[in-house]
């Protein structure tokens, strides 16, 4: 009912989630493109795509990223991240990683109250479309002092289909803990990584923070044929136990 949804809201908003400048994430909508709106070949460590937005690769496998349009209707976002296989990878190597990942300053993340017995609940939401169905993961790595990673698994349900997900972190004891603290810096604060597929040095535990482990053995092979694209938009990071709806910015 709609005074449901309204007490969600509130309770939301009472929980540390704002209605103005709640997203952690700039260029979430996928709006800025300054390095590359073509098919570019992606290299480890490089921003050569979408705004903000880095690769991370390295095995016998390859894909490039580009701009695709059309799809306000559904998502409402006009722009997405396509992701293409060019390379399959379908023996993954224990060192291998392919995903696409996002940094966040640590300044701009002090509200989290990390660190602290107040360290407050987090929402990353977002619309994702891809070849491969089943169970996919991301993780968000919290870098200062020590670092703890919180690995999720989400299921894609139909293939080549937007669906869109909503993942909720809740901070344990170590996050509350000193160790847990995000240092009031510019460096980065968070690393957010979507996983296309990583070996299994990589192996964790699902929906828990861990420390050295980013993804899970459940994960799918998104990398296992030329003919798999994946796409992303929409990326949503706000304090709170609920998603709310996507803050859309101006292109300036």
């Amino acid at each position: 009912s709609k005074a449901a949804e309204l007490a969600a809201l509130i309770a939301n908003v009472n929980k540390g989630s704002s209605l103005a400048n709640k997203n952690f994430i700039i260029n979430g909508g996928m709006q800025v493109w300054q390095r590359a709106t073509a098919a570019t070949a992606a290299v480890d460590g490089t921003y050569k795509t979408v705004d903000r937005f880095f690769n991370w690769v390295s095995g016998g496998g390859a894909y490039t990223t580009e701009k695709s349009t059309g799809h306000l209707a559904t998502t409402g976002h006009e722009n997405a991240l396509k992701l293409a296989v060019t390379t399959a990878d379908t023996s993954i190597a224990a060192g291998d990683y392919y995903l696409i990942g996002y940094k966040i300053e640590a300044q701009n993340l002090q509200s989290l109250q990390y660190g602290s017995s107040s360290a407050k609940a987090i929402t990353l939401s977002f619309w994702i479309r891809a070849t491969k169905t089943g169970t996919h993961t991301l993780f968000v790595s919290k870098n200062d002092s020590t670092q703890y990673i919180y690995v999720a698994e989400y299921t894609i349900s139909a293939s080549d289909t937007w669906e869109h997900k909503t993942i909720t972190i809740e901070p344990d004891s170590n996050i509350k803990a000193g160790a847990g603290a995000i240092a009031n810096d510019n460096g980065a604060g968070f690393t957010i990584g979507f996983i296309l597929k990583e070996g299994s040095n990589y192996d964790g535990t699902a929906n828990a923070w861990q420390t050295g482990k980013y993804t899970t053995s459940n994960q799918v092979n998104n990398m296992d044929s030329t003919s798999n694209t994946w796409y992303l938009t929409g990326v949503q990071l706000e304090i709170g136990e609920k998603a709310t709806e996507f803050e859309h910015e101006p292109y300036q």
